[in-house]
């Protein structure tokens, strides 16, 4: 794979020099959330305890999203990464779907809450979404949160969802076909140019884009991005700093309903994503995560930005050792620039960030040794970090100087 020029990098991630990732955060009393001196954490939302609208908490919270609410408030909108079968986490019981569902035998679904952005007191939380599977990572789009299914089965599973973000009860289910049926993981909607950006959590994945025509932003055609001039190339085997020129390639059959939109991408050259995660928009930049990529298999961090029916792409961040990066999974960006993930790995998780001049620092771990950390955001203003604590079934806002936190991104 050829480079695209020997353009210097806007930041590198850098093994650690020193000191342990443990002692950088303040061991948690409660064995739940360790984080950095100066900063606290508060329990939103637990699993299983009552909604507003009568229906549980349901289990395994994963991908989330926050938006600027009315009167003051702050809205969550969370997807629950539920198989099929695993009734006892969901919202309500088996054979008792709301008629809005999308299959009245699916359990996964998207649930919304609602906090005062002042205090973080829960104003209100309800069921958005019903009757869908494995509800994995999402993102936001200018119609509000997109929740993926990371699921494509014979049942006709494996869609995106749009839910709007202003639903104080169940609404039917409404898939995004032309975003494609595969294995979501995220997705996430370019505002001024309606181009959607999607990864695909499978073994060997790609990277997706879907571009509308015409006035009708669902109504386009399913892109995968290939390494110009060198088809089917392995970004496992990117090099730190390298950057490499895009092009993207056609899907014929968006719905799958010949040959699975991962093998029609990998038959027209597609660049190869081990295990592709986490994804967010910044401007003009899309950064997303290869959870096993990378020689180590320990993970990687892409910085793609497109430009018409090309772009460039840049390793941002490979994994090298777990006390730098390990297994990224959820990624998100602060209002300042500031790139922070959150772990998918053996042991203990953690949130981690990524300074401009390529240091890594850590935000919080999970106390729990088989922990996972999924859900990462920011509130619109910077100051608060919600995640959840997914097999714990919590959802928690974590708040302390985030500004200096985030300084170098503000000043670089």
């Amino acid at each position: 794979m050829a480079a695209a020029g020997a353009l210097p990098l806007a930041w590198l991630l850098a093994r650690r020099s020193s000191g342990s990732v443990a002692g950088v955060l303040v061991p948690d009393p409660e064995g739940l959330l360790d984080l950095r001196e100066g900063f606290t954490y508060t329990v939103l939302q637990q699993r299983r305890a009552r909604m507003s609208d009568g229906y549980r908490v349901p289990d395994e919270p994963d991908g989330m999203a926050c938006f600027e609410g009315p009167a003051g408030s702050l809205i969550l909108m969370r997807n629950h990464e539920l198989n099929p079968g695993q009734w006892a986490g969901a919202p309500y019981a088996r054979g008792a779907a709301p008629p809005e569902a999308f299959s009245p035998d699916a359990p996964g679904c998207v649930t919304r809450l609602v906090v005062d952005a002042a205090s973080l007191e829960v104003v209100s939380s309800n069921l958005v979404l019903a009757g869908t599977l494995r509800n994995c990572s999402g993102g936001l789009s200018p119609w509000g949160w997109l929740s993926c299914e990371e699921i494509a089965d014979k049942a006709g599973h494996g869609y995106v969802f749009a839910c709007p973000i202003d639903a104080a009860s169940v609404v039917p289910a409404r898939p995004l076909r032309g975003y494609g049926r595969f294995r979501h993981e995220a997705a996430h909607v370019d505002p001024r140019t309606a181009i959607a950006y999607l990864t695909e959590d499978e073994p060997l994945s790609s990277l997706f884009r879907f571009v509308p025509s015409g006035g009708d932003p669902h109504s386009g055609a399913l892109q995968a991005m290939a390494i110009a001039g060198a088809p089917s190339a392995s970004l496992s085997q990117m090099e730190l700093g390298q950057r490499l020129e895009v092009s993207w390639v056609d899907i014929d059959d968006a719905e799958a309903q010949e040959r699975s939109v991962n093998q029609q991408a990998q038959a027209r050259g597609s660049a190869i994503v081990i295990r592709g995660e986490g994804l967010w928009l910044h401007g003009d930049v899309v950064y997303f995560c290869s959870t096993a990529g990378g020689p180590f298999e320990a993970g990687q961090i892409f910085k793609l930005v497109p430009e018409g029916d090309g772009g460039v792409l840049e390793l941002v961040a490979l994994g090298t050792d777990p006390d730098v990066l390990k297994r990224p999974d959820n990624i998100t960006v602060h209002p300042s620039g500031g790139v922070v993930v959150a772990e998918d790995g053996p042991g203990a998780d953690y949130l981690r960030g990524l300074a401009p001049d390529g240091r890594p620092f850590d935000i919080a771990r999970n106390a729990r040794s088989d922990g996972e950390l999924s859900g990462v955001c920011f509130d619109p203003s910077g100051s608060t970090i919600f995640a959840n604590l997914q097999h714990e079934g919590l959802t928690v806002a974590i708040r302390g100087p985030m500004h200096e936190l985030f300084g170098a991104w503000e000043r670089a």
